[in-house]
């Protein structure tokens, strides 16, 4: 099996929002992401979706967003983005679902040798300190990230790659320590993997919390194909 991610798919099928004032590189970007997607990922494989799958403003509307998606090869692990009003519950969202797709919300998943927590995150402190509103959601969210901790902890076997998933990256430049880069060290993940960031070149994002390596992998940085992160055998 091998694992893939990309974030920030930004569909609108049902709440047309063009994605172009980001760049002319976003034009017909949905085609772009499917294109790709079928090109790398195999039915067997992996794939991380960490937030800003649809723009739609209820679950009804994102799922006609999420059966495209379904549709696709591989199992897929959701993960909640700042722009997913639609994500309500995770008992309504699951239940709702199509087949073959997975979502994370204060737990984790295991699928084969891969288990996979993660939370939305939020703004970190970096060249300026955070005001008391941002401070107070940084900690609920750091909070949220250590509940799936555990969780992935309580379903990890031995030999089992652990994935820690975030929508906003870990940490702002000059990156320092913050409530989520504590978690995510005590937890000790083989990778990270974060989006929200459009217009950045992956290769000059943060890249290591820690010892830990981080992936950014919002859509356009990866020109809308998958990133292949890791493989696992057995």
């Amino acid at each position: 099996m091998r694992v893939y991610a990309i974030a920030d798919l930004h569909l609108a099928t049902v709440t047309p929002k063009p994605m172009t004032v980001f760049g002319p590189n976003w034009a017909g970007h949905p085609d772009a992401i499917f294109r790709e997607w079928r090109e790398v990922v195999r039915g067997e494989d992996l794939v991380l979706l960490p937030g800003d799958l649809s723009w739609a403003m209820r679950l009804p509307d994102a799922l006609v967003d999420l059966d495209r998606v379904a549709e696709l090869p591989g199992t897929k692990v959701l993960l909640r983005g700042n722009h997913d009003y639609w994500w309500t519950s995770a008992a309504k969202l699951r239940a709702a679902l199509p087949p073959g797709m997975l979502a994370v919300q204060n737990d984790a998943v295991r699928v084969g040798k891969v288990v996979v927590c993660g939370s939305r995150g939020w703004l970190t402190p970096g060249y300026e300190p955070l005001g008391e509103d941002d401070e107070r959601l940084l900690n609920r969210e750091a909070e949220r990230l250590r509940l799936s901790t555990q969780a992935a902890a309580r379903l990890r076997h031995p030999g089992d790659a652990l994935i820690l998933m975030l929508h906003y990256p870990p940490a702002s430049p000059p990156y320092p320590p913050n409530p989520l880069t504590a978690v995510i060290e005590a937890a000790r993940p083989n990778l990270v993997v974060y989006g929200h960031l459009h217009g950045v070149n992956p290769e000059r994002s943060l890249r290591h919390v820690g010892a830990v390596p981080a992936h950014l992998v919002a859509a356009d940085g990866l020109k809308f194909r998958p990133k292949l992160l890791l493989e696992t055998k057995g």
